[in-house]
């Protein structure tokens, strides 16, 4: 079993949520209103049983197809349900805490209105401790300074990353509080170098500090 308490056979036939501008990362809460039948479908599915989902997101262009079966990323997030509640008219609202990243291998025949697949889970690769550490302290910086900038429910660092253990999983959970980008996102979420993650990050919120810091400010920092 692996570090997320995944086992093999949790994910040979995984239900999936698509869903175009939505990204689930391991450590993260993602609260999703379900209306459409066949998620309604899926999602009882789920609650009768190991109470596991992927949601994973759909590629561009799919509005063409979208009540059929369009192509979706190849890398998803898989989470538990945490919180459900079935309304009267049969949509739910839950929560799901993310779990993994998995790669998914491939989608298997049709037996309900919604989707499977057979997913591998993604684990973080090795990184080099010393430069992992810079890009956090790094990181660590830019949130001190843009304290005041930021939406006030991720103000607080230490409560964004309570409970995170290790570089990458710091890294996601900044990721979920901060990154709204889709594509970001993704581009997140499908690696595995916590080092790469933590850069990429960075990398998003210096943009963010370049365009909120006075120009002094930003002369004085690369003197």
């Amino acid at each position: 079993m692996s570090p997320s308490g995944l086992a093999e056979r949790d994910l040979a036939a995984l239900p999936l949520f698509p869903l175009p501008n939505v990204v689930l990362f391991p450590g993260a809460l993602l609260p999703l209103h379900v209306f459409e039948p066949r998620y309604r479908e899926l999602v009882r599915e789920v609650l009768a049983g190991r109470k596991l989902m992927g949601v994973v997101r759909l590629k561009p262009g799919f509005e063409a197809d979208y009540e059929g079966r369009p192509p979706v990323f190849e890398v998803c997030g898989v989470g538990a349900v945490i919180d459900s509640v079935e309304h009267g008219d049969g949509r739910f609202d839950i929560t799901l805490r993310g779990l993994a990243r998995a790669r998914i291998l491939e989608e298997l025949p049709p037996k309900r209105a919604f989707r499977e697949f057979r997913l591998q889970e993604l684990e973080d690769g090795f990184s080099d401790a010393g430069v992992t550490a810079a890009w956090q302290r790094k990181l660590i910086s830019l949130w001190a300074t843009l304290g005041p900038h930021l939406p006030e429910a991720v103000r607080d660092l230490r409560a964004i990353t309570r409970g995170a253990e290790g570089a990458g999983a710091f890294a996601d959970r900044l990721a979920a509080a901060l990154v709204g980008d889709p594509d970001s996102s993704q581009r997140i979420l499908a690696e595995t170098d916590p080092t790469e993650r933590l850069r990429l990050l960075a990398e998003k919120l210096q943009h963010v500090h370049d365009s909120v810091a006075p120009p002094a400010a930003r002369r004085s920092e690369l003197n």
